[in-house]
C-alpha cells in the first residue's frame, strides 16, 4: 500500500516542471494553483464536477479577485466564503485533497 503524500511532500514538489505522477485531477489542480499557474489548474477544476472541484474553482476566482464568481463556486462546493487568507485556504484544499483515498477523481 502506498504512502499518502504529506503536506511538505507536496510543497517539496512544487520546484518541478510538472506535477509528480501521482495524479489525480485534483491533486494537479491544487499543484498548478500552488506555483500560480491559474489557467492549468482552472482548465482541470472546471472539469471536475464534484464538490472539490468547485472549490478549488472558486479558490481560483477568489484569488484573481472576482468574489462574485468565487461566491457561486463556493455555493456550488456547499462551503462559506473563507474569512481566512488565500494562502491559508490552499494549504487547507491541499490537505483536504491530501486526505482523500479516491484515486480517478476527487
Amino acid at each position: 500500500m502506498k504512502k499518502q503524500m504529506t503536506y511538505k511532500e507536496f510543497q517539496e514538489s512544487l520546484p518541478a516542471n510538472a506535477p509528480p505522477k501521482w495524479g489525480t485531477q485534483g491533486l494537479k489542480a491544487v499543484w498548478y494553483a500552488a506555483k500560480d499557474d491559474w489557467d492549468a489548474s482552472h482548465n482541470i477544476a472546471q472539469e471536475m464536477h464534484t464538490p472539490m472541484g468547485s472549490l478549488i474553482h472558486a479558490y481560483l476566482h477568489r484569488k484573481e479577485g472576482d468574489a462574485f464568481n468565487a461566491g457561486y463556486w463556493y455555493r456550488q462546493a456547499g462551503k462559506p466564503f473563507p474569512n481566512i487568507s488565500v494562502e491559508a485556504e490552499l494549504q487547507e484544499i491541499v490537505e483536504a485533497v491530501l486526505a482523500t483515498k479516491k484515486s480517478r477523481s476527487d
